[in-house]
């Protein structure tokens, strides 16, 4: 699973590192693959993840900037971000600050992931994994409403270049891992060719999943 506010996907690791006791190990500079249950706990708050949703796809950001995104209190915003740094995945950047009255801070990571084969076999990464999985998937959501909203003020031809579809096959396991690394194969392409903006270009967004359907 991965999981990101910015359109990204999964990308080759360059090399990868060995992370201090209870945080989460990341691939490398792009991605923070998340594996003890208080990092997954950490995503499971609807504020905490839009908050690091707004350092990817936006880029640093003071603390009153996120107060004016997210219309949550700066106390409240300074708490989390103060979670978020715990886990890894977001950073301060003084780099930013121009007068020391306010704190500047940035993702550490462009993207997320998180893998089954973490947190099937222990209860308690399990439970965060489902916490956190929910969060995200709540957050997918207002996404596709936001962008449902906001297609009044786009150019028909981003309308029209949009798309919106689901399918499905009867697969064997193997198939469904094949279709899966296919879709993540279209996912690294064209997060390579758009990680910078260019003229002409926009932020576009893209949400795939793959899953067995309930037989309820």
């Amino acid at each position: 699973m991965d999981t990101s506010e910015n359109p990204t996907t999964d990308a080759a690791a360059t090399q990868a590192t060995t992370p201090a006791a209870g945080q989460p190990s990341a691939v490398d500079t792009r991605t923070i693959d998340v594996r003890d249950a208080g990092s997954m706990r950490a995503l499971a708050h609807p504020l905490r993840l839009r908050i690091l949703g707004l350092l990817r796809g936006g880029g640093p950001h003071s603390v009153g900037m996120l107060v004016d995104a997210t219309g949550a209190a700066s106390g409240s915003i300074s708490y989390h971000l103060g979670t978020l740094a715990k886990h890894g995945f977001v950073v301060p950047a003084p780099e930013r600050e121009r007068d020391g009255r306010e704190r500047w801070w940035k993702s550490a990571h462009e993207m997320t992931t998180l893998h089954a084969e973490d947190y099937l076999g222990d209860p308690e990464r399990r439970e965060a994994a489902e916490a956190m999985r929910r969060t995200v998937l709540d957050s997918y959501h207002r996404e596709l409403i936001d962008a449902l909203d906001a297609e009044l003020s786009l150019e028909p031809e981003w309308v029209t270049a949009s798309d919106s579809s689901d399918g499905g096959a009867q697969l064997t396991v193997e198939e469904m891992r094949e279709l899966t690394d296919d879709l993540q194969a279209v996912h690294a392409k064209w997060w390579a060719r758009g990680r910078e903006p260019r003229d002409g270009t926009r932020a576009v967004r893209w949400i795939t999943h793959v899953f067995p359907r309930s037989e309820s």
